[in-house]
């Protein structure tokens, strides 16, 4: 299927934002976000609390359906295992995609992980990345419902998606813009990807991840010592590729996450196996990097064989390196009207953000030429990724109003 159009929009007059802000209609929708302050909440808590680890999102995939069935759209669960929901019957017309991702990196093991501080904070795995931005999700529906629907040429669909986080590899948002019914008519994208309002994702940071595993013959730690250890080689690779200097510009980053081998302490084992993540703002530096890893495998699996080769106990060990995911970069031009969209409506509400580089659903879109940018769904937050993370209302409504004024001018437009 072809590839839609960019988004087109007519030369924007001076504050639109402010002229729809004005209107009856619009003006319900942006109060219902502090009168139903804790609905929201509510829902954030509700969310939070029902496990969605990648590959693994189906019940929140459903609870997510559920609810915005409630809220008067029309809901399916496509074929990845996206929700997508329909804010209005669909009738041919190009979609405008307010998206925001299920899955997060650690799950509540059970629903009490997920609670309230004394100080009003959220606590607990996923409440900030990505629970802000599926509560926003929930929040707009509910908005867009008491609000008079604006006549356009476009349509307002919601996606909550699956697939984001770690080796997901982005499959979520892959399927919605290749192979989806939607695929081709979604005319932009706003992705809404953790808390706050400072800043707007524009430019696609690309990754690259792979898996890097050592074999041997292992044995026992005295008896057989000498044999090749892959652990040792691993070791080996990992502290000769990280001592490789990153120069300021262009920004690039490495990052060994995970760690796996052996089985006793007086085991040599028999198998050692690291996953990493290679990044950068440079497409031609992060494929050097990678070329700089196998050249670092290589070193390391030489150096050990050369050690057991005179050894009373000889055995070889091997190494594979493969490739479990990548993320193709990309950057919406400054003069983009999805961008002048975000920016007129920040100037209505004196917001000030920056422009950012970083990793999000957004970077499918934007690899392949269309409209995207990714924003912070309001409130704050903190420690994503761990078991510290967090997340505070305050200023929520401030975030869920840029959101809807955002998607009510591009639908103006």
């Amino acid at each position: 299927m072809g590839l839609p159009l960019p988004l087109r929009l007519r030369p924007r007059r001076p504050s639109v934002a402010a002229a729809i802000a004005d209107r009856p209609d619009a003006k319900a929708g942006l109060l219902f976000f502090s009168r139903e302050r804790a609905w929201i909440n509510e829902k954030h808590l509700a969310l939070c609390r029902v496990p969605a680890p990648t590959f693994l999102e189906e019940r929140r995939a459903a609870w997510m359906a559920a609810e915005l069935e409630k809220l008067g759209c029309q809901v399916e669960i496509d074929r990845a295992g996206n929700v997508v929901a329909f804010a209005e019957r669909p009738s041919g017309k190009p979609w405008i995609a307010l998206t925001a991702h299920l899955d997060t990196v650690l799950a509540p093991r059970t629903p009490d992980d997920i609670r309230v501080a004394s100080d009003g904070r959220f606590l607990g795995p996923g409440i900030s990345d990505n629970g802000a931005g599926l509560a926003a999700l929930l929040a707009i529906a509910a908005a867009w419902r008491e609000s008079e629907r604006p006549e356009s040429e476009l349509s307002l669909v919601l996606v909550a998606n699956v697939g984001e986080e770690g080796e997901g590899n982005l499959s979520g948002m892959r399927y919605l813009c290749r192979q989806s019914p939607l695929a081709g008519t979604i005319r932009g994208f706003v992705v809404l990807d953790g808390p706050g309002t400072d800043h707007i994702t524009a430019h696609a940071l690309g990754s690259r991840r792979f898996e890097v595993s050592f074999s041997g013959p292992g044995g026992h730690s005295w008896s057989d010592y000498g044999t090749g250890n892959p652990v040792h080689a691993l070791a080996q690779a990992i502290g000769d590729f990280t001592a490789i200097p990153q120069p300021k510009s262009p920004r690039s980053s490495i990052n060994f996450g995970l760690i796996e081998g052996g089985a006793s302490v007086n085991s040599i084992p028999s198998e050692a196996r690291a996953k990493l993540d290679i990044r950068s703002e440079s497409p031609a530096r992060m494929d050097e990097l990678a070329e700089l890893l196998t050249d670092s495998i290589e070193r390391a699996l030489a150096a050990e064989n050369e050690r057991v080769a005179n050894s009373r106990k000889p055995g070889r060990v091997t190494a594979k390196i493969r490739e479990i995911g990548s993320r193709p970069g990309g950057k919406l031009p400054e003069n983009a009207p999805l961008l002048g969209a975000i920016r007129d409506v920040e100037a209505h509400f004196g917001i000030r953000s920056a422009l950012d580089c970083a990793s999000t659903d957004a970077n499918i879109p934007l690899s392949l030429g269309l409209p995207a940018v990714s924003i912070g769904a309001g409130g704050q937050g903190g420690g994503a990724h761990t078991t510290a993370e967090w997340f505070h209302p305050e200023g929520r409504e401030t975030g869920l109003r840029r959101i809807y004024l955002t998607l009510r001018s591009l639908l103006a437009s």
